[in-house]
């Protein structure tokens, strides 16, 4: 016989959550969305800290303020009296008490809303890190994990001509999640992308995939189409520059062609975009799409059949004013520098950045390598943990499948090459190579520091080695790095996906005193040295383009932030090294235009 509960439940729940797992919301949300008319529902949100999660546990979002018997409740939220914030943004960044907040915080706005008869819509929330509880007019529309990926949920019949709506966001670090509790990088709280509505046709256009057939002949385009029903029908492809007009046969909402045409190649030299329309009952998208074919042949990268060497920079998703909440403006800053580098390659670490990324990438020809937080010592045995890992790629890949501009896609960084990493990576990585189109597959291994070789068992799942060498810093005797080159032989191309250094912007002294720019442009100079006589290695992303927030660095240099950038927080300051690398960047496109 179930005992009657004696006491209020909500207080006493350990797993207050559970209620909420049936409706989480995952990549099956996802829906084409590029140049789609949007509302926006950034701006002003109310918002309130929640260290406790007083909000799940007591159902706030049902705003019951009278029991059964119409007596007045005393409540806990003044929701539309709390103070408020501009959304998008990471709170740490908006006031100082934040600065290191990581548990909840809720938001809450009201907006109007007419809807028409006939269309679906849909609610966006591009990125909130990590867990997110999306609530509309008192009802609990489904939970979101991972924080760098963007979610949808249909809210068509949920929709009132006035509304509010509610989001609990979720920051905490937590064993099971990806990444886990320890990371190198600052753990931003918020809702820090863009929140919109999508208003669409009933039957609507859920998945658009373009782009050519990896055959070599680089003129076969093929086209996949997936609808939100399982309908009969037909599309059409409209791309009037190439002359294509093709219709595209349906069946359970699913459709697939290839068509014949000579597109113009995209590259870093002449990124060149076509405007794409397809068309399927009462819904249209469009795009800017770039066709071209990158793959391995031995030890070779190529792209569109010719060699290609990565000059390339990592960056990470972070703003000394805005956290992860980057404007346009300085996305665009960043590819620019980047590009004044030299670079015709950006490796964003350690998590997707903003879809605006690869658009602009796309834009600018510079190509790019998208990885998801698989980072370090995550639970390799869970199975929720790698479902919540798989998940996260699947949302990448599908968000940024049309970009010409991303080439790899990488499954982790900076693993141990134990047996349960292995199986957990290697399910990822044909999970890549099932959906992940004209890409290649890598990650970011370390050397084995016992045979000083590249010998990570993850190289035969990919077809890029990356390897994580700090030669010159965290080991400090340089030698180590000719030798593991010596020793090594890989059957493919490696990209040395990161070396560096710190150092204080400023800051100077003799080529061995830690800290010091001239410390950091000498490293880098052996660096170059050393890594241009290997034939193998056909790219590099040092460690890392300017400096970024990150906790668990607290010397009188760091200052709480990672000082191996190219450039200072602010980006205002070039350090030596960034005029070191520019230059051999310089030398490696003329000798490559020669």
């Amino acid at each position: 016989m179930a005992q009657k509960k004696k006491y209020m439940s909500d207080i006493h729940l350990e797993d207050y959550t559970e209620e909420y797992r049936d409706k989480q919301i995952t990549v099956d949300s996802l829906v084409f969305d590029t140049n789609r008319k949007r509302e926006s529902l950034n701006g002003l949100w109310h918002y309130a800290v929640d260290q406790y999660n007083t909000c799940l546990r007591q159902h706030w979002f049902a705003e019951r303020r009278r029991d059964t018997k119409g007596n007045t409740m005393p409540v806990d939220y003044s929701f539309d009296e709390w103070p408020t914030m501009q959304l998008p943004a990471c709170w740490n960044t908006v006031e100082k008490e934040y600065l290191l907040y990581e548990n909840s915080m809720v938001f809450t706005r009201n907006f109007s809303f007419a809807k028409n008869e006939g269309e679906r819509v849909l609610l966006k929330i591009g990125a909130a890190n990590y867990l997110c509880y999306v609530f509309l007019n008192k009802t609990f529309m489904g939970m979101h994990r991972g924080g760098s990926t963007p979610f949808f949920v249909d809210v068509t019949d949920k929709l009132e001509a006035d509304n509010r709506i509610l989001l609990v966001v979720d920051a905490a670090r937590r064993p099971e999640q990806v990444p886990t509790v320890n990371t190198d990088w600052f753990n931003y709280g918020g809702a820090y992308r863009d929140i919109e509505l999508l208003r669409l046709p009933e039957t609507y256009i859920k998945r658009f995939q373009i782009g050519l057939v990896p055959d070599g002949t680089y003129r076969n385009i093929q086209v996949t189409v997936a609808l939100s029903e399982p309908i009969h029908t037909t599309a059409v492809l409209t791309v009037n520059e190439l002359g294509i007009h093709e219709e595209i046969c349906v069946e359970n909402g699913v459709g697939s062609a290839v068509f014949s045409a000579a597109p113009s190649l995209w590259s870093p030299e002449s990124p060149t975009l076509y405007n794409v329309c397809l068309t399927c009952g009462q819904d249209t998208v469009t795009d800017r799409v770039g066709f071209r074919e990158i793959k391995v042949e031995g030890r070779d990268i190529l792209l569109n059949g010719k060699p290609l060497y990565l000059r390339g920079i990592s960056c990470h998703e972070d703003s000394a004013s805005n956290g992860k909440a980057l404007t346009d403006e300085e996305r665009m800053e960043n590819l620019r520098l980047a590009k004044e580098l030299g670079c015709n390659f950006m490796r964003l670490a350690h998590y997707p950045h903003s879809e605006k990324m690869a658009q602009i990438a796309d834009e600018y020809g510079l190509l790019l390598w998208e990885e998801i937080p698989v980072y370090w010592a995550i639970h390799f045995t869970n199975p929720n943990t790698y479902a919540d890992a798989e998940n996260q790629l699947l949302e990448l890949i599908y968000r940024d499948w049309n970009r010409a501009s991303v080439i790899v896609w990488s499954v982790g960084n900076e693993n141990a090459d134990t047996d349960e990493r292995f199986a957990f990576m290697s399910r990822l990585s044909d999970c890549a190579r099932r959906v992940g189109g004209n890409r290649l597959l890598s990650a970011a291994c370390l050397v084995d520091a016992v045979t000083n070789t590249i010998a990570d068992r993850m190289a035969a799942k990919l077809d890029i080695i990356g390897i994580n060498e700090y030669c010159g810093w965290y080991i400090p005797d340089f030698e180590y790095l000719p030798q593991m080159l010596r020793n090594s032989n890989p059957d493919k191309p490696v990209v040395i996906s990161e070396f560096g250094a710190d150092a204080l912007s400023g800051h100077h002294g003799t080529v061995t005193d830690k800290g010091t720019e001239d410390c950091m442009a000498a490293i880098y100079e052996q660096q170059i040295a050393t890594l241009r006589a290997i034939d193998y290695v056909k790219g590099m992303t040092p460690w890392i383009l300017y400096d970024f927030r990150c906790p668990r660095r607290t010397s009188v240099i760091q200052k709480y932030y990672n000082r191996k950038g190219l450039l200072s927080e602010d980006k205002a300051h070039k350090k030596q090294a960034f005029f070191v690398l520019q230059a051999y960047y310089q030398k490696l496109a003329e000798k490559s235009d020669a």
